[in-house]
């Protein structure tokens, strides 16, 4: 079973220095029938203008990945940690018992194009953490790259939930495959391009919601850049 979750209908905050389109309910935006996806909790795709950003604020018990797709992004928080992170990067923020974080873009001219994921942890009250990795265009082209897994598998980050994720930049004509566990369930969501997903078309924001078909086939119809969920 697949459910569609089409992005021009996704929630969306404007404001003169940022454009956000919300998934699931965020902020002021509520929608009953999206409030997440098992674990999955924020799917944000962001925009913000030169030279602004988000102002110090805090998270508690939280997986909080960040992927940018363009632009740049400047990351400092309360445990010490200052960084820039460009296209090909991901950072993981376990925010646990606390931790406040501002996030900014540095650019005098480009506008950075990102997106924040929430993810609930196992466990509450663990220790706040971070990590960043790159991962190179060559290991996303035309194949699913993991990002981020429990443990930590084939490079990727570690996260506090039965979580992987995948990234992948499809050229058309390239199909993957990816096995999908019965206890397991699935979201994949369209970043750009279009797709199909086993026999479902997506495009631009649109996200799937898959339940019980063993496999997910994901095929590019246009270039198209695609995050890919497995949870428990």
């Amino acid at each position: 079973m697949i459910r569609v979750r089409k992005g021009a209908e996704r929630g969306a905050t404007r404001l003169p220095w940022l454009e956000s389109h919300h998934t699931f309910s965020f902020g002021d935006y509520h929608h009953p029938e999206f409030e997440g996806y098992r674990s999955l909790r924020v799917i944000n795709e962001d925009s913000v203008s030169p030279n602004r950003g988000f102002s110090t604020h805090a998270h508690r018990d939280m997986e909080i990945l960040s992927v940018v797709f363009s632009g740049s992004l400047e990351h400092k928080d309360s445990l010490g940690t200052g960084s820039v992170i460009r296209p090909g990067d991901v950072q993981r923020m376990s925010a646990g018992t606390g931790v406040l974080h501002s996030e900014y873009n540095p650019s005098a001219n480009e506008p950075v194009k990102f997106v924040q994921i929430w993810i609930q942890p196992e466990k509450t009250g663990l220790p706040p953490s971070y990590e960043q990795k790159v991962f190179p265009e060559e290991d996303r082209q035309n194949r699913f790259c993991l990002i981020a897994s429990p443990d930590g598998a084939e490079g990727s980050l570690a996260v506090h939930q039965q979580a992987r994720v995948y990234i992948t930049e499809l050229e058309p004509g390239h199909r993957l495959m990816l096995p999908l566990a019965d206890d397991w369930g699935a979201w994949v969501q369209v970043v750009r391009g279009r797709i199909r997903l086993n026999d479902v078309a997506l495009g631009d924001g649109d996200g799937a919601a898959v339940e019980d078909e063993g496999t997910l086939a994901v095929a590019g119809v246009e270039s198209a850049q695609v995050l890919i969920f497995l949870l428990k």
